[in-house]
């Protein structure tokens, strides 16, 4: 993916970027203390603890452990190096037993000092605090056994006596209970001494110097809540890019032109910027309201390419400022307008905005545009045109006001443009079209362009219906609303009815969506949906009336107009489907076709403007 695209998808998910980002912030704010606290991990001091000479057998290490981990030592620290809470010296000490003979104290600060003090702080009051409990205990050991050695001293004296007074016969066999006596009464006297003696010294020592290191804090670790807080939105709003690249990748449905093209086999001949909320808000055609808008421009384009490679009747030059209205009926009788059916696969595809604007467009190239709303389930055309509700083509239709069409065309909020409404409907919506064909053929002498809405395509059948009314075909696409299978449904609903599809607009668009994939010189240009059953063939150019009669015509190239201009292979029918050259299309008329002309020089040079 291109870095244009990526920021394309980042635009598109820009909800999911905001949300991701204030979650982390909200998550961060909670588990974050008030206010800035002190990096007590920036330094970390060690130092070892192991008996002192000649203590190791009377010294448990485990003993020692539990000890060092108690409160006593904590709060006899925190009073040393000037610490209120006993509770903060303990979360900054960490005691280990390494080995059976050595402890290892870990501290930490915020400065080499104060880790360095806490660390000696903790050490001393571990070895005076264990001295004095071994001091104690040796002393309650002394005093029990002071007077174990006094009963074994009043024993002795008694074996003695009874030694003493004995025959010289008897006192072989008292020798051995004298001998014992005395033994004992040594053994526990050399054990006062000894306790005694290790009463006077410390049990433990510090084995070696503070070993003092400057930690790994950093940003992620500080306690600081607004670096905390910064941090948050960063890792929220990375995760928020990570989860949109990975929806867009997940996501099938159509954004780009070249994924258009391809899903529905069809040319992009217009693709329309995303409009704001507040383009949106605008209840009347972008080219009349803001003219010099992007999106305007880009209707005026899709009119540029419609009049370039439409029907030839489409073609046909403006009558300009002759605006007779003998002469007008006259021509219109002689060649009637053509009709372009606006379609979409789904709604919410800009269908009717598009509309509305292309009408527009076309009005000011002088043109009289006739705009027919077909669409009878949900009819919005009067709401963009500036024309209140009212009987249109439902009564038409329907047979209850068939002679008064005049009456119900309504001019609108633009120039040259007129509309008939939707109406008011009581019948079902897909009876109403079945006199279409004659309404139609009556509306082309109304006007020089028929524009017409329906339903969408694969909601309803009233589309398919009234497309064989129809000169062309334009299929209206909103960016991300269609599957590259309804996209594909849509194309084969339209090749069944053999109809030339101008080809497709694009709605909704973030930036240029691709590059055109064209054909080598020489090769077949773009086809409409008839193409996708296999080879076309080619047809005759299509008659129209006066403008140029049959024998005139026959004397050009199939698929080559007067002045060099060669029609599309979407815009070629055959010459026994036109019916005498008034425009209408009747049904069962054979599709599209295509003489390997490839894609029109105007056309190609239209788009690149």
């Amino acid at each position: 993916m291109e870095p244009a695209n990526h920021f394309t998808v980042l635009r598109r998910y820009w909800r999911l970027l905001v949300g991701c980002t204030l979650a982390a912030l909200v998550v961060g704010w909670l588990l974050t203390p008030t206010g800035d606290t002190v990096d007590n991990a920036k330094w970390k001091c060690k130092v070892a603890i192991t008996p002192v000479a000649g203590a190791g057998d009377t010294v448990r290490a485990d003993q020692v452990l539990s000890y060092a981990q108690g409160a006593d030592v904590a709060a006899a620290t925190a009073k040393a190096v000037g610490i209120a809470d006993a509770s903060e010296v303990i979360a900054r000490r960490t005691v280990t037993a390494d080995s059976p003979q050595m402890l290892t104290i870990a501290t930490t600060g915020p400065t080499k000092q104060s880790c360095s003090d806490l660390a000696t702080a903790y050490s001393a009051a571990i070895i005076k605090g264990y001295s004095d409990e071994s001091a104690r205990s040796a002393a309650e050991t002394i005093k029990k056994l002071q007077a174990q050695a006094d009963t074994q001293q009043q024993q002795l004296n008694e074996i003695q006596a009874q030694f003493n007074r004995s025959s010289a016969a008897d006192q072989p066999k008292l020798q051995p209970k004298l001998t014992a006596a005395a033994t004992s009464l040594t053994t526990t006297l050399t054990t006062i001494s000894k306790l005694a003696n290790s009463a006077q010294t410390d049990a433990i020592q510090q084995w070696g110097s503070i070993d003092a290191r400057q930690g790994t804090s950093n940003l992620l670790s500080s306690p600081s809540r607004s670096v905390r807080l910064v941090l948050a939105v960063v890792l929220g709003l990375a995760l928020g890019v990570v989860a949109a690249l990975m929806l867009s990748r997940m996501d099938t449905k159509l954004r780009s032109r070249n994924a258009v093209e391809e899903a529905f086999n069809l040319p992009v001949i217009g693709e329309v910027p995303h409009l704001s909320r507040r383009q949106r808000r605008v209840r009347e055609p972008l080219v009349r309201g803001r003219p010099s808008d992007p999106a305007a421009e880009a209707y005026r384009s899709l009119r540029s390419t419609l009049l370039l490679t439409g029907p030839d009747t489409l073609a046909r030059p403006a009558g300009g400022e002759d605006r007779d209205p003998a002469r007008t009926a006259s021509r219109r009788l002689a060649e009637p307008a053509p009709v372009v059916l606006v379609a979409s696969g789904g709604s919410r595809d800009g269908r009717t905005i598009t509309i509305a604007n292309l009408a527009a467009a076309l009005a000011e190239t002088g043109r009289e545009v006739l705009v027919l709303d077909c669409d009878f389930r949900h009819p919005q055309l009067h709401t963009h045109l500036g024309v209140g509700d009212g009987p249109g083509m439902a009564e038409l239709l329907s047979g209850e006001r068939l002679g008064e069409l005049d009456d119900l065309v309504r001019p609108t909020n633009v120039d040259g443009v007129s509309l008939i409404t939707g109406g008011n409907t009581t019948a079902y919506p897909a009876a109403l079209v079945l006199r279409a064909g004659e309404v139609l053929r009556r509306a082309r002498r109304h006007a020089d362009v028929i524009l017409v809405d329906t339903s969408p395509l694969l909601h309803a059948n009233d589309a398919y219906d009234l497309v064989q009314h129809a000169d062309a075909v334009l299929v209206t696409v909103r960016s991300g609303n269609v599957t590259p299978e309804q996209a594909d449904r849509v194309a084969e609903l339209l090749s069944r009815t053999g109809v030339p599809v101008a080809g497709v607009a694009l709605l909704g668009t973030y930036g240029p969506s691709g590059g055109r994939r064209r054909a080598p010189a020489g090769g077949s240009g773009a086809s409409g949906p008839a193409g996708r059953g296999g080879a076309q063939s080619a047809a005759p150019p299509r008659q129209t009336g006066p403008a140029g009669s049959a024998a005139d015509r026959g004397s050009e190239r199939p698929g080559e107009l007067g002045g060099g201009r060669t029609t599309p292979s979407w815009a070629r029918r055959p010459a026994e489907a036109e019916g005498g050259g008034n425009g209408h299309r009747p049904a069962g008329a054979t599709g599209a076709t295509d003489d390997g002309q490839g894609e029109p020089a105007l056309l190609r040079e239209a788009e690149e403007r």
